[in-house]
């Protein structure tokens, strides 16, 4: 009987060292193992989106564009992968459908091969733009399922929602758990009715963050799933994945084929053990995010977003609240159409949690995030929002009908381009601009000024 093969989806290049250390890993530490990266054999290199765009320009100094064409160089031999948010691209808003599709070309023409396009609500509508320009641009679309769990989120709406995914023309379906949460019997239940449902592969990605991701990866690929989303060992465990070289001689034991180089994932994880110290000692990395929390599962709640929960609290010397706060976040999902939570979703949810526990009395205080997604601005919530509790939030304000992304203006880009002036060098400057407009300014003048420095320096030189 022949073999079943298993793909690895390495995450150290971003959701790794995202879950681990903020996104801090700059590419000169990134530089000196791409080459092995690039040999290991990976299915897949999960190396731009998410927060790395953000944290390039606004903490390391770095282009985003330029790193990516620096990956695509050093690593030909391997899909290279990014985290798309769908209709939000990689911000917390919502873009018009232009910008969207400039954006997915120019990741696509500057070295992107599968982009994982994801939304919080679920919602195929915020997916679909992204989704079509992908396949338009001859890239690979991985279509993804925002996991949790509810009333509403049930075996046959996820096989809905793949079915429709998988009209859309997406190459493979991806299982996003992003808090950890999906077990190893609801794992094997629905990576077997997606396989049944759809000729595609299948992706699942999960965090360590609960302790099961080891349990649940054997059982999803036990079930069908033909790729997994693994970190090499330095940068594995806790809120990161589980470990790829543990998982490689597992599922190689186990009889499935996996076409890794056991030498070089040895290399890779050695090249990235004094870099993990580094971070250690530094205080980047804080162990707390590399232990075992078992309440993601009671309260369905992700590590990252319990961690939110107590800074605001203890910046407010409320810690006192916190388990009030904990046990009032389930009942405001429910009241808000049960998102899931992931970004901006579970932002959105929790600081309300906080707000009604400080204010002893439920929404009394609503920021304006809360009063868009009430207006629809984040799209169709999985089920309806409790109509008292929206009625009380927006008054007689009327919720936008339809998609909220058509009533968005349609020159975004020429005013973005006007705005900036000769800052802006290429389109690429011009998407940076709109996805984080002050973090975009300050950094393109700080390039303008170093460039002036290296011109003034090379004339000094000449001169000499």
């Amino acid at each position: 009987m022949e073999k079943r093969k298993v793909g690895f989806t390495e995450t150290v290049l971003r959701d790794a060292s995202q879950s681990l250390i903020a996104t801090r890993l700059s590419y000169d530490k990134m530089e000196p193992i791409l080459s092995k990266l690039d040999a290991a054999g990976y299915y897949s290199l999960e190396c731009w989106g998410g927060a790395t765009f953000d944290v390039c320009l606004r903490f390391l100094g770095e282009d985003p564009w330029e790193r990516l064409r620096k990956f695509r160089a050093a690593m030909p031999n391997t899909k290279l992968q990014m985290l798309l948010r769908g209709q939000n691209i990689l911000g917390y808003k919502h873009y018009p459908d232009d910008i969207v599709k400039r954006f997915v070309r120019a990741s696509i023409r500057n070295g992107i091969d599968i982009i994982r396009i994801f939304d919080a609500l679920n919602d195929l509508e915020n997916l679909k733009v992204a989704i079509e320009t992908t396949v338009e641009e001859g890239g690979m679309a991985s279509g993804a399922i925002s996991y949790t769990t509810s009333p509403v989120h049930t075996l046959e709406a996820y096989v809905k929602m793949v079915k429709e995914l998988a009209a859309m023309g997406v190459s493979s379906i991806c299982i996003k758990d992003m808090a950890g949460i999906m077990t190893p019997a609801n794992a094997y239940d629905l990576c077997s009715a997606i396989k049944d449902a759809v000729d595609l592969p299948l992706v699942v990605h999960t965090h360590s963050t609960t302790g099961t991701a080891f349990m649940t990866y054997l059982k999803a690929v036990e079930a069908g799933a033909d790729v997994i989303d693994t970190a090499i060992s330095p940068f594995s465990g806790g809120t990161s994945q589980p470990a790829t070289e543990t998982l490689y001689v597992a599922l190689t034991e186990l009889g499935y084929e996996v076409d890794l180089d056991e030498k070089v994932l040895y290399e890779i994880a050695d090249y990235f053990k004094p870099i993990r110290a580094e971070y250690i000692a530094d205080g980047t990395l804080n162990p707390i995010s590399l232990t075992t929390d078992t309440q993601c599962l009671n309260y369905q709640i992700p590590g990252g977003m319990l961690s939110n929960l107590l800074s605001q609290l203890e910046m407010l010397g409320q810690i006192d609240k916190f388990d009030e706060a904990l046990a009032e976040t389930p009942r405001v999902r429910a009241d808000l159409g049960y998102p899931p939570l992931v970004t901006p979703t579970s932002q959105l949810v929790g600081t309300q949690a906080v707000q009604n526990v400080l204010a002893g009395e439920r929404y009394k205080n609503v920021g304006q995030e809360i009063r868009a997604y009430c207006r629809g601005e984040y799209g169709r919530t999985p089920a309806p929002i409790n109509e008292e509790i929206r009625a009380q939030i927006l008054g007689d304000e009327k919720p936008i009908e339809g998609r909220y992304a058509d009533t968005l203006p349609k020159d975004a880009f020429e005013k973005a381009e006007a705005e900036l002036g000769d800052r802006a060098t290429c389109e690429e400057d011009v998407l940076s601009y709109i996805a984080f407009p002050p973090v975009a300014e300050k950094f393109f003048d700080e390039r303008k000024a170093l460039e002036e420095r290296k011109v003034a320096y090379s004339i000094t030189k000449v001169e000499e």
